[in-house]
């Protein structure tokens, strides 16, 4: 999805006029969080505050102060019959005719958004890894799509991912934050297996999934196990990813149900501890 302040920054640029409406405050049950926002133009919206009869009325109000010259204002709105809503929930919207200091403020709401979102470490770009980042890319974390073969990228790398070039994959893993997802997908077991160990010795790992079946992963585990590691750490290995919950290997159905189960992991507090710092480097392109 594009970030609001990319279309703010057009629309302004282009002179037309725009209300920015933001969810204030949320109390209770209520279809959207608290910072949500859309732009309100007279003949086109993007962005949500949650839908239904509450964006419905968010709409209506914005584009009557386009036609009156309004500058500010604010909905008090119960989710309730009133409405046409069953939240039961409360919710105040702002509303705000946008200039250049609305789209200053929003994208450093956007900057400080994007630093407090999980990493996901995507290693891989055939045709899996493919799927993937097309899937992942308008979710809420940042995605990092790693190969050495700048052939496997597709010309058009997805909004939000970014595209690292490496033949040392294990240095970008290395200097990944506590708490980062680790998707392990490229062309070679042997490369699947070096990866995988690592990010499961750091121990602070939200997720780490392996491509591969029921018996990749039995081999695996002995491989493991034959370099000394501890047998625990085994139990934060997710191997089979996604297919093996409803047996379809189609890339795009792999793609959805790993999404889903990465979303579920980041949202899952961090108990592990951090390992120590180990300086490494790594080729962005």
């Amino acid at each position: 999805m594009t970030p609001l302040s990319i279309t703010l920054s057009d629309w302004l640029s282009l002179g037309v006029p725009t209300i920015f409406v933001t969810v204030a405050e949320a109390r209770g049950s209520t279809p959207r969080e608290e910072g949500a926002g859309m732009l309100v133009g007279r003949e086109a919206c993007t962005g949500t505050v949650g839908g239904g009869r509450l964006e419905w009325t968010a709409i209506a109000a914005a584009r009557r102060m386009l036609e009156d010259g309004g500058i500010t204002e604010t909905l008090d709105l119960p989710l309730g019959p009133a409405t046409g809503q069953c939240c039961g929930g409360h919710v105040v919207l702002r509303l705000e005719r946008a200039d250049a200091g609305t789209l200053a403020a929003l994208q450093e709401r956007e900057r400080r958004a994007l630093e407090a979102q999980p990493t996901l470490l995507l290693f891989g770009a055939g045709h899996v890894g493919r799927a993937m980042a097309a899937a992942f890319a308008p979710l809420p974390l940042r995605l990092l799509w790693i190969d050495g073969r700048a052939q496997e990228f597709p010309e058009a790398i997805p909004a939000g991912a970014e595209r690292i070039l490496t033949d040392s994959p294990l240095d970008p893993l290395a200097m990944a934050p506590a708490g980062a997802g680790y998707l392990v997908l490229t062309h070679s077991h042997a490369l699947d297996f070096e990866i995988a160990e690592a990010a499961l010795r750091r121990g602070d790992a939200a997720y780490v999934g392996m491509i591969g079946s029921a018996t990749k992963r039995a081999k695996f585990e002995r491989w493991f196990r034959a370099r000394g590691r501890g047998v625990d750490a085994l139990a934060g290995l997710t191997c089979p990813i996604g297919a093996a919950l409803t047996g379809d290997k189609r890339p795009e159905v792999i793609a959805a149900l790993v999404a889903a189960e990465l979303l579920v992991a980041f949202a899952s507090p961090l108990t592990r501890s951090p390992p120590p710092p180990t300086p490494a480097r790594s080729t962005h392109s």
